[in-house]
């Protein structure tokens, strides 16, 4: 136990990677860690898309910054990204999702690999151009993007340091 909270208070987001790529064992751990996080009635309405190709993530770069309205990278130069989607046919499929992606983070953390929740998930694969893709990757059905989870090892100064806490974060009645 004393590991996990230690893993959960010390994991930060990464906004700058290597360019090296993640190990395969290191990568499997995280999205095996990822099928296990709780779900709605144990429905499992999340898939993960793991992309790794340069081509691909560069693309999914430019529409995520479209939709942002910059040109910079949104995915901070990760090698690896995980597209986490839920199927919206679900009640709690938002849910879902959003706890595959913390498990995706804290293990991430836990393996030695950084790791960043890149929003706009749901604008990308809302466009015919996400559309495609997803029917490309043989993704059907109505599946709502919930986020991007960069991954990869982190860069110097890649990761802040932890706010403090806030004053009352617990109310206790």
């Amino acid at each position: 136990m004393k590991e996990t909270l230690q893993d959960i208070k010390t994991r930060r987001s990464c906004r700058k990677f290597q360019s090296r790529q993640i190990a395969e064992d290191e990568l499997n751990a995280i999205l095996e860690a990822g099928t296990w996080a709780p779900t709605g009635h144990g429905y499992q309405s999340p898939v993960m898309v793991v992309v790794q190709d340069r081509d691909v993530i560069e693309k999914l770069s430019k529409m995520n910054a479209a939709i942002l309205g910059v040109d910079s990278d949104p995915f901070y130069g990760a090698p690896t990204v995980v597209i986490v989607l839920a199927d919206r046919s679900r009640p709690t499929f938002k849910e879902d999702g959003a706890l595959v992606m913390g498990n995706l983070m804290l293990a991430a953390h836990a393996t030695g690999v950084g790791s960043c929740w890149i929003h706009r998930a749901k604008e990308t694969f809302e466009t015919e151009e996400g559309k495609a893709l997803l029917k490309s990757w043989g993704i059907e059905g109505d599946y709502v993007g919930v986020g991007h989870c960069a991954l990869g090892y982190a860069a110097e100064g890649g990761e802040a340091p932890a706010k403090p806490r806030k004053e009352h974060y617990i109310i206790r009645v």
